[in-house]
């Protein structure tokens, strides 16, 4: 049985819940840890939070800087969105959280980590999978999928304890932030008929109304500057994030196959994250070859998956990694982003100094390099098996 336990803790009702649970039902001394991937809010608050509902210590750490690099990146250069459209907003927080978490364990002596999650989430998968990667001695405890209780009754629970807490039956919405994106699941949203409600939006509010043009810097397929200034990539993240959003573009709609075997509504605001996945794979289109563009396709959406299930920490993860950091060499240059009303961001332009597209060889003027008497003969030996076979057919069927 642990007697010390470090809580991934997020200021939210599950978590909050869960320190009081964890000490009351386990008898074990909670040690909270909040990660600043971006999410925004007062870190503060929620530290005296998690000391109120009862924890030993509670310790904030600002990852943001580390979660751009290390997690944000690999995933960007990877173009990686689950199922072609979700770009892993929560999957990719979830590994640097537990990195954490670990470490968290190791300096305050606990022999067990423990999370907010339910039976029926993806990220159960991916905190306990993490964790069993990163330290196979540490105990995994998972409050939420053992006390049974539903939502109304876990705010009837964190109201009776008086642990403060920021949800209400009123407002029963769960959301989940960092500086790619926010998701947001519960209420009315678990009805896949129902359009969401306004309210349920802050990232992709509409409050621009002139077209706006902003230019997106890549150095091997990260970016570095916007409009020529350069900026930490957080920042710049949260930049693109603002001004794409400002134009009501961003948001996700949609039914996905989660890793446990249910299919679940999700809504997720990602306006910075879709803009800046889109401008990469544009600037991919001019600056990688042909046989490795394609190869690169086929493999993003295993990528994406592998996040998507947890498996950051995996030998193949790691695998594709090299081989999406290689394939970046030369993803160098310089993508145009116009914005417009109503809710529309699209790729205006792209260029690069080492770009393959070659005007000489492109154009259809008089001027054109390509020579077309080579073609008579790539054309004839490019279709001879397929003029062979149907040869042949005909032969047997006059």
């Amino acid at each position: 049985m642990p007697k010390r336990v470090v809580l991934a803790y997020s200021g939210g009702l599950d978590t909050s819940v869960a320190v009081r649970w964890l000490m009351e039902e386990m008898g074990v001394e909670v040690i909270a840890v909040a990660v600043d991937v971006g999410q925004g809010g007062d870190f503060e608050a929620i530290r005296q939070r998690a000391l109120a509902a009862g924890a030993a210590e509670a310790v904030v750490v600002d990852a943001k800087q580390e979660y751009a690099r290390d997690f944000v990146v690999p995933a960007l250069r990877a173009n990686a969105k689950y199922e072609g459209k979700y770009p892993l907003v929560s999957a990719l927080s979830r590994p640097l959280i537990v990195k954490h978490l670990v470490a968290a364990a190791r300096q305050h002596g606990a022999d067990a980590v423990s999370h907010g999650c339910t039976g029926k989430g993806n990220d159960q998968v991916r905190f306990e999978v993490s964790t069993r990667a990163l330290a196979p001695d540490l105990e995994v405890i998972a409050p939420v999928r053992t006390w049974g209780l539903t939502r109304e009754q876990s705010i009837e629970y964190a109201q009776q304890h008086g642990i403060p807490i920021t949800v209400t039956k009123k407002s029963p919405y769960s959301i989940d932030q960092n500086l790619w994106g926010r998701t947001i699941e519960c209420g009315i949203l678990e009805d896949p008929w129902a359009q969401p409600p306004e309210e349920v939006f802050e990232l992709t509010t509409p409050t621009a109304s002139d077209p706006v043009e902003v230019v997106i810097r890549f150095e091997q397929g990260v970016p570095v500057a916007l409009d020529d200034k350069p900026l930490p990539l957080d920042q710049l993240i949260g930049e693109v994030t603002r001004i794409v959003g400002g134009y009501g573009w961003g948001r996700l709609d949609m039914v996905e196959n989660r890793r446990v075997g249910i299919k679940s509504r999700e809504v997720y605001e990602c306006p910075g994250s879709l803009a800046l996945l889109m401008a990469h794979a544009d600037l991919e289109d001019l600056t990688l070859e042909r046989d490795l563009a394609h190869e690169k396709s086929r493999l993003e959406p295993r990528y994406a998956e592998l996040v998507y299930d947890g498996l950051w920490y995996s030998p193949l993860k790691q695998a594709l990694d090299a081989f999406v950091e290689k394939s970046q060499e030369f993803v160098t240059g310089e993508v145009r982003l116009r914005c417009e009303m109503p809710g529309r961001c699209f790729v205006a332009g792209r260029r690069s100094e080492v770009g393959l597209y070659d005007y000489s060889l492109a154009t259809y003027e008089a001027a054109d390099a390509f020579r077309h008497a080579d073609a008579d003969g790539f054309v004839r030996l490019w279709g001879l098996g397929v003029e062979t076979w149907a040869a042949r057919q005909a032969r047997r069927n006059p």
